[in-house]
């Protein structure tokens, strides 16, 4: 006579209602998990240029302190590398941050050697009564031909008591270009 099978050995067979119940308790936790990894990876993206246009807007600022408005901001640099990058990260050859403006700027996206997604470039507009500068940042993450834009804006002008600011905020197109 055969003996009756244990427990273990019997195979488990889940019922409909509990595969719904595991198929809804993944389908909630995916809801949640995967918006947020993409922001994540998004916001990500986005860190080179925010932080390399607060740096240059500072360091305008400081340029600027104890100058005359004539004199507030450094001279105008092109973009830098001369086209963004499509699609990838890509290292800058030796020198192509040693413009006099980067320099006074003490500017560079990455450290030497180090790849970066951003071109850069700073606009100074000097006047005797009134000096504005406009620094952006320009990259070409998926590598469709469509750029996005970043862009700080700072001034000095004639009886400013508090000399040279940053103006608020960051203006940014395409963002998810």
């Amino acid at each position: 006579m055969p003996r009756p099978l244990s427990s273990r050995a019997r195979a488990r067979r889940f019922r409909p209602l509990e595969l719904a119940i595991a198929f809804a308790l993944v389908g909630s936790l995916l809801a949640v998990a995967v918006p947020t990894f993409v922001r994540e990876v998004h916001a990500s993206r986005f860190v080179e240029p925010v932080d390399g246009l607060q740096r240059i807007g500072a360091a305008a600022v400081v340029y600027g302190t104890g100058r005359t408005i004539a004199q507030a901001f450094p001279p105008s640099a092109a973009l830098t590398p001369p086209t963004p990058p499509r699609g990838h990260c890509e290292a800058d050859p030796p020198g192509t941050w040693e413009e006099p403006t980067w320099v006074a700027l003490d500017f560079r996206p990455a450290p030497a050697d180090a790849p970066h997604c951003f071109a850069f470039s700073f606009e100074s507009h000097l006047g005797p009564t009134l000096s504005r500068f406009r620094a952006q940042a320009h990259g070409d993450l998926d590598g469709d031909g469509l750029p996005s834009t970043f862009e700080v804006t700072g001034q000095v002008g004639e009886g400013s008591a508090q000399g040279p600011v940053l103006d608020p905020g960051m203006f940014i197109d395409s963002e998810v270009e």
